[in-house]
């Protein structure tokens, strides 16, 4: 069984292992809540997972030690456990779903580890792993489902009441469930009025069905942008905690988690992962009660993969009504493109491309279509600038 001591004594070891990571105030997340993010993604490995590792293996025996360690992840527990096996003298070997960003997988190799992709998702990558184990020998390091991962991960929820000691309410991602089951375990038994929130991608909720049932699901399949918590199948000691100290579990969208992501880069010079991004989704579109509270959201990780940025922010910007695209169809005349693009002008709309192309099969014969891409502030300038366009005799097609 888990106790507070030692979740204490996880934090006695990692006291000069891990960052102590800075807890910003964030007003603009939910202005009915007084917010705050705990910035796990500014840990070292650039995720809170290298907690729960290090405390796993700095507790195994010199035998285990000398066998060496397996993990399977999405991959940021790669990293940690790359990471604390160097750091111990140990051998690595890290199975990774073929699917993991780029950038994680090079992480992991350079913090020590040897790599296997594994086809599918991080379930199959779990089973190569258990497979591996069993055939070579090694000491499996679980990356959510064990005893002392969970209490590195709880040290967070020490920080925080050093941090806070007043905080009213804690969000946090949720994937197998290590992080929120350490979290809410800690700070349960300190201050048992302390509302804990968990929050999945709705892309993945398998503790969300499993909670919902009464006992553990296993999803068929599994499709998010949040790599870090696309998992099946929740872990059975996970479970029963989130069960136990975990008073609510909610999901949120992609489109949700983008404009997350969007709203911590330009508002908190922060750049999260879509997994670390979940709990400040669920704050800004208010899935959880926080109105009048102090909430602290964790950012549980920031690395994201820089080829998929661009896309996030795109889905972010439409999310949040920062951008449009508007179909409109015209009478193939002179002057048309001028009286559209002067009524967007004169609502301050920034035009960012723009598409002409004279009617087709089954249309006027004199018409034709203008698609247009513009830069807006928000949904009413949106909509100020499409019935513009339409008080002005536009027709604007869907």
């Amino acid at each position: 069984m888990l106790t507070l001591d030692k979740v204490y004594h996880a934090g006695y070891v990692l006291k000069n292992v891990i960052r102590r990571t800075d807890l910003i105030h964030a007003p603009k997340i939910n202005t009915e809540s007084e917010v705050y993010l705990k910035t796990e993604n500014l840990q070292i490995t650039g995720s809170f997972k290298v907690r729960g590792a290090y405390y796993k293996i700095s507790q195994l025996s010199p035998e285990e030690k000398e066998k060496g360690v397996i993990a399977c992840s999405a991959g940021n527990h790669a990293q940690g456990v790359a990471l604390a096996a160097t750091a111990n003298g140990i051998k690595s070997l890290i199975c990774l779903p073929d699917g993991a960003p780029i950038s994680k997988v090079e992480a992991t190799k350079s913090y020590g580890a040897d790599v296997c992709l594994v086809k599918g998702v991080y379930d199959d990558a779990y089973n190569m792993a258990l497979k591996l184990k069993e055939e070579m020998g090694y000491t499996f390091i679980h990356p959510f489902d064990d005893e002392n991962v969970i209490a590195g991960q709880g040290t967070i929820g020490l920080e925080l009441l050093d941090q806070l000691p007043d905080v009213d309410a804690v969000i946090v991602p949720i994937g197998g469930g290590g992080l929120i089951s350490g979290v809410a375990f800690a700070l349960k038994c300190l201050k048992p009025e302390i509302k804990v929130y968990g929050v999945q991608a709705s892309g993945a909720p398998s503790m969300v069905a499993s909670v919902e049932s009464g006992k553990i699901e296993c999803l068929d399949s599994v499709s998010t942008i949040a790599d870090g918590i696309k998992v099946k199948e929740p872990g059975v000691n996970t479970f029963e905690m989130c069960q136990k100290y975990v008073d609510q579990i909610v999901t949120v969208t992609d489109d949700e988690i983008s404009s997350a992501i969007l709203t911590l880069i330009e508002q908190q010079k922060l750049i999260a992962e879509g997994a670390g991004a979940v709990a400040v989704a669920a704050a800004m579109f208010n899935k959880v009660p926080i109105k009048g509270k102090k909430t602290v959201c964790i950012v549980s990780g920031g690395n994201i993969d820089v080829t998929i940025l661009s896309r996030v922010i795109k889905r972010g910007l439409l999310k949040s009504g920062r951008s449009d695209s508007i179909n409109i169809e015209l009478i193939d005349k002179p002057g048309q493109l001028k009286d559209v693009s002067r009524i967007i002008a004169d609502l301050g709309g920034n035009v960012i491309a723009i598409h002409h192309e004279r009617a087709n099969e089954g249309s006027d014969i004199i018409g034709c279509y203008l698609r247009i891409v513009l830069e807006t502030k928000d949904f009413e300038h949106k909509m100020a600038i499409r019935n513009a366009l339409v008080a002005e005799g536009f027709k604007i097609v869907e």
